[in-house]
């Protein structure tokens, strides 16, 4: 396992002293041995001084993302266990790992698992594997999660287009144990949402969401709110139960509104409360404006409109384009939450397209809460990258 070896370039080994868990194509000097598509490797500075252990990933400009910092570690099924009670003590800090509920386990490089993200909900994980390290290493991985958790059964997910980046096909499929049934119920904050883990956005469920639902659920009674891209309701839900006048949900998918409706009827709220809309959310924004249809929270929670570096400034222009229409529905002292989950969004930017936003719409307004991923979703010291959902609360003059 550990007969290849990887040198970096001179002067290259910095991030990795600093615990930086990846390594780019450009910082590779050379690659002694015969390395498998995610075999785990040896990292070695120019001079020849151990840095790291990485799986190995000959196709991806990610060339090797770092399994271990310690020499003597061996990456293997007890590695991976360490690692997964590691992160559930972490979980089990936040007072996350209730049996009903539902969090992130692992965060992937935030929970020293490169490539592995899984999300429990109740007896059942869900995994997302999109490295090819942890591809090398999944079985053993489903192994670890069901010793570590006690579940009922590890299913994967792992329809993801940046695994062709690793040079992997998508797959789903159970790993270990049961399969999980075909609907899912959670409890979250004590409100009840059903999680669809074989057809559902990610993994069923935006989890990371969880604080920032709160949050709107303390901002919205008597108010008459609007949630776009608003998936399976959970927003609208959180509004309703903190006193909303009324809630309009758009989404483009018929498939989310209908969990949607079967949302709100779990939290007993009557069909007259809310409106759920099938439709491109820029085409329903412009009619509302056209129609001149005012609101007083507007809550814009879009996919993500940046996935590389060559799309921010498209990126940019969508993120700023939506606000822009928004500002403009909002009443005096109206709220808008907005949001961007594109890891490549820096936190200045998005606040300064939002501000741009407000200035063409003719709108002031004040910033009343910055909002980011919940805390099972950690952003280590050492890796920035992992704060990737940001938000703001504004409230307009």
């Amino acid at each position: 396992m550990k007969d290849s070896v990887l040198f970096l370039k001179k002067g290259r080994e910095k991030s990795l002293l600093r615990r930086h868990p990846w390594i780019f194509s450009g910082a590779v000097d050379r690659v002694e041995g015969q390395p498998r598509c995610g075999e785990t490797i040896r990292v070695n500075s120019h001079d020849g001084k151990f840095l790291a252990y990485g799986a190995y990933s000959p196709d991806s400009q990610l060339r090797a993302r770092v399994w271990s910092f310690e020499q003597s570690e061996t990456v293997g099924r007890d590695f991976f266990l360490n690692r997964i009670r590691r992160a559930l003590n972490y979980r089990e800090f936040l007072g996350y790992n209730a049996g009903d509920g539902a969090c992130r386990l692992l965060a992937a490089e935030a929970d020293g698992m490169p490539g592995v993200t899984a999300d429990r909900y109740g007896d059942f994980l869900v995994v997302q594997i999109s490295s090819a390290g942890a591809e090398l290493f999944k079985n053993e991985i489903a192994g670890a999660l069901m010793e570590a958790t006690g579940c009922r059964g590890v299913y994967e997910r792992s329809d993801l287009s940046a695994r062709k980046k690793e040079g992997l096909e998508e797959t789903v499929g159970l790993l270990a144990g049961e399969m999980p049934p075909e609907s899912l119920f959670i409890i979250e904050n004590g409100l009840r949402f059903k999680v669809d883990v074989y057809h559902g956005h990610k993994t069923g469920f935006y989890l990371d969401q969880k604080e920032n639902r709160r949050v709107v659920r303390e901002l919205s009674a008597g108010r008459r709110v609007l949630n776009c891209f608003s998936y399976t309701g959970t927003f609208g839900v959180c509004a309703l139960k903190g006193g909303a006048a009324h809630v309009t949900n758009v989404d483009s998918s018929r498939p989310a509104l209908e969990t949607a409706e079967e949302n709100y009827k779990l939290n007993g709220l009557p069909e007259s409360a809310y409106d759920n809309i099938e439709g491109d959310v820029f085409e329903y924004l412009r009619h509302c404006r056209e129609s001149g249809e005012f609101f007083d929270m507007v809550i814009l929670d879009p996919p993500k409109f940046i996935d590389s570096k060559n799309a921010l400034m498209r990126g940019c222009r969508a993120y700023k384009d939506i606000a822009l229409l928004a500002f403009r529905l909002l009443k005096s002292g109206g709220i808008l939450v907005n949001f961007s989950c594109s890891g490549l969004m820096e936190r200045a930017l998005f606040q300064k397209i939002t501000a741009d936003a407000a200035l063409d719409a003719g709108r002031e307004a004040l910033i009343v809460r910055e909002l980011t991923q919940a805390p099972d979703h950690p952003v280590p010291l050492s890796f920035p990258e992992g704060l990737y959902l940001k938000g703001f609360v504004s409230r307009v003059l």
